[in-house]
């Protein structure tokens, strides 16, 4: 990935600490996961903020402020990467060669992907049904994306000032989804715009390996800020 000079400005909303109950249909699974309080992307990174600090983008008809897609995991963790490096600050992801993902850097105060547990807390922003309003309102999905991406912060913010967490792309998270029967496979959430409204819950969790890429995932950013050097 060809690193470029120019710093995106990538906007950051602060969130607090907290507790996240998760689950997982797929094998009834619940859990309950403790939060710092972090910060995250207020949009998923976008075409231009992807080719301002990489030099490259997918190709894809969408415009400059349409989500970045056509992305893998490595290649979220990278930005991520370049992202800190560029910005001063220490890198969260030892990338592993042989393509399946990469080693969180301890106590790093750069960028990296979402955990699951932050993303979903950041989406319902304190609400607790399966999305934080009408789903017209806020998401680009299959009856209203005209089979496209479109340029974020378009539809209503949550609560707490977060655009797109559902529809538009479906966004990668930092976590591993079950390693011991999926390996390296990577989590993502949040639906896309080709997905149907079922698609498009707060609680929806898909996974596919570290090199996979497709024209409805994107990702966005999130920093620790009890590491962050201010």
């Amino acid at each position: 990935m060809e690193q470029k000079s120019e710093l995106p400005d990538v906007q950051m909303v602060q969130i607090p600490s907290g507790v996240i109950a998760l689950r997982d249909d797929r094998i009834s699974r619940t859990w309950s996961v403790e939060l710092q309080r972090f910060a995250i992307g207020r949009y998923p990174v976008t075409q231009a903020e992807y080719a301002a600090l990489t030099g490259r983008q997918p190709l894809s008809p969408a415009t400059t402020q349409c989500p970045v897609e056509n992305v893998s995991w490595n290649d979220a963790a990278k930005f991520c990467n370049l992202l800190s490096k560029v910005a001063g600050l220490s890198e969260c992801y030892d990338m592993h060669d042989d393509g399946t993902g990469a080693t969180p850097v301890p106590h790093s105060s750069g960028y990296r992907l979402p955990t699951e547990a932050e993303w979903e807390y950041a989406c319902r922003a304190g609400s607790n049904g399966p999305r934080y309003g009408n789903l017209d309102d806020i998401a680009w999905y299959r009856e209203n994306s005209e089979g496209r991406t479109h340029d974020v912060g378009q539809k209503q913010a949550n609560q707490w000032g977060i655009y797109d967490t559902l529809g538009n792309v479906w966004e990668w998270c930092s976590d591993q989804y079950d390693p011991e029967v999926y390996g390296s496979y990577r989590v993502f959430r949040g639906g896309g715009w080709s997905d149907a409204e079922r698609g498009c819950l707060a609680t929806n969790r898909r996974r596919s390996h570290p090199t996979f890429a497709i024209d409805d995932l994107g990702f966005r950013v999130a920093r620790l800020l009890d590491t962050c050097r201010e």
